[in-house]
């Protein structure tokens, strides 16, 4: 058997994640290696740090990419500030709310569910009750964008609710980081995590975190020891500190750090602000095709994430053959539903370097053809002209 080099096809990646990665962070990821230690790379670090806290808006000094995906930035936040027998109050309004309360049993923790329909946000009425009901909750952990929905909750108020009662927030912020409005100082979040595969349009596999002071106190004044070695903060602060002494924790994934700190000079170059109307911008060409189209979304207007829009599939149409069809015929990934949305949903992405006028339109009259040709409920030969419409408005 002889086996030979890997090339994948080219895909336009428009799902809910990874998102189409910019040519100039894969040159970055491709430049000579050097080691973790090296007095050059400490120096990337400490700008990374900086870049970091202008994507996150915020100052706190334990600001830091997880050498790890997403998942192990959730578990960094919860293994960390959640120590056996604390009361965590977890929101559920899609599947990533599931994860949080998986992570609180696994550290010994109590959960109390507050569960939301599926495409809503989280209800902060319900919040308040539960706070009330359970005063000695520690924790009140939320998702801000609900990947599995493209549902958008407000940071701002939940955070505020939690620390009327005493308690730290934790946030998911995988989704929103570098897409939607995010304020870690303004809005008084304790412990963030995000992903670098999303609308920073980097590759998979880093988890930038964020903590406060109230956040690092509580680290501090832990009884029992982190139960993940690797996840463990009192450990990895060490060589994420600051100035050139760093004590070796692990050897961090250098080229893909590269990559990051890429991506994040993106964006400062681009502006945060002009991200995020970029982002929106995008999805108000897209939402413009596709409701001439016919087709609707799930997710009430004003919780509807600009990055992650959820349709739900028309009559007529196979949800396995049209995504199937989409990405042979045309090389273009769009998402499935996950969990109670599986088989209703499609999740069309349009985060980072995905979210271009070009992919709005490849995306629309790909998604046109293939419904039109399997002959489901649509209007058929509009969805363009309106995306296009909106677009020249915006001066695109």
């Amino acid at each position: 058997m002889s086996i030979r080099s890997f090339h994948p096809p080219v895909r336009t990646l428009m799902g809910p994640g990874p998102s189409d990665v910019h040519p100039r962070i894969l040159e970055a990821m491709a430049r000579p290696t050097i080691g973790h230690l090296d007095p050059r790379f400490i120096d990337m670090m400490d700008e990374m740090k900086a870049l970091l806290h202008y994507a996150f808006q915020t100052q706190n000094e334990l600001t830091l990419p997880v050498s790890a995906p997403g998942s192990a930035g959730m578990e960094t936040c919860f293994a960390n500030l959640v120590e056996p027998g604390d009361t965590v109050i977890v929101c559920q309004n899609g599947v990533f709310g599931g994860r949080m309360k998986e992570n609180v049993e696994r550290c010994g923790g109590k959960v109390v569910l507050v569960e939301d329909e599926w495409g809503m946000p989280v209800d902060p009425n319900k919040v308040a009750e539960a706070l009330k009901a359970h005063p000695e909750t520690k924790i009140v952990a939320f998702v801000h964008a609900e990947t599995s929905t493209g549902a958008c909750s407000d940071v701002e108020t939940l955070a505020r609710l939690a620390h009327e009662h005493g308690c730290l927030v934790i946030v998911d912020a995988v989704t929103s980081l570098g897409g939607s409005p995010l304020k870690v100082d303004e809005w008084n979040v304790d412990a963030i995590y995000s992903g670098s595969q999303k609308c920073l349009s980097c590759t998979p596999g880093l988890s930038p975190v964020s903590f406060n002071q109230r956040a690092v106190e509580t680290i501090q004044k832990r009884t029992s020891k982190v139960q993940s070695w690797f996840l463990d903060l009192s450990l990895v602060m060490n060589y994420w500190g600051g100035g050139t002494k760093r004590a070796y924790h692990h050897t961090a994934p250098i080229n893909a750090l590269y990559g990051l700190h890429e991506a994040l000079v993106l964006l400062q170059e681009e502006g945060l602000e002009n991200a995020w109307r970029r982002h929106q911008n995008m999805h108000a060409a897209l939402k413009a095709g596709l409701e001439a189209m016919g087709l609707h979304f799930i997710v009430p207007a004003a919780a509807r994430l600009p990055q992650l829009n959820a349709i739900a599939i028309p009559e007529g149409a196979d949800d396995i053959q049209v995504r199937s069809t989409l990405l042979k015929r045309y090389g273009l990934e769009i998402g499935a539903g996950l969990g109670a949305l599986a088989g209703r949903i499609w999740r069309i992405g349009l985060m980072g370097y995905s979210a271009s006028p070009k992919n709005v339109l490849l995306c629309l009259s790909a998604l046109e053809a293939v419904l039109t040709e399997s002959k489901a409920s649509i209007n058929p030969g509009v969805a363009v002209d309106a995306a296009q419409t909106v677009l020249a408005e915006r001066g695109y």
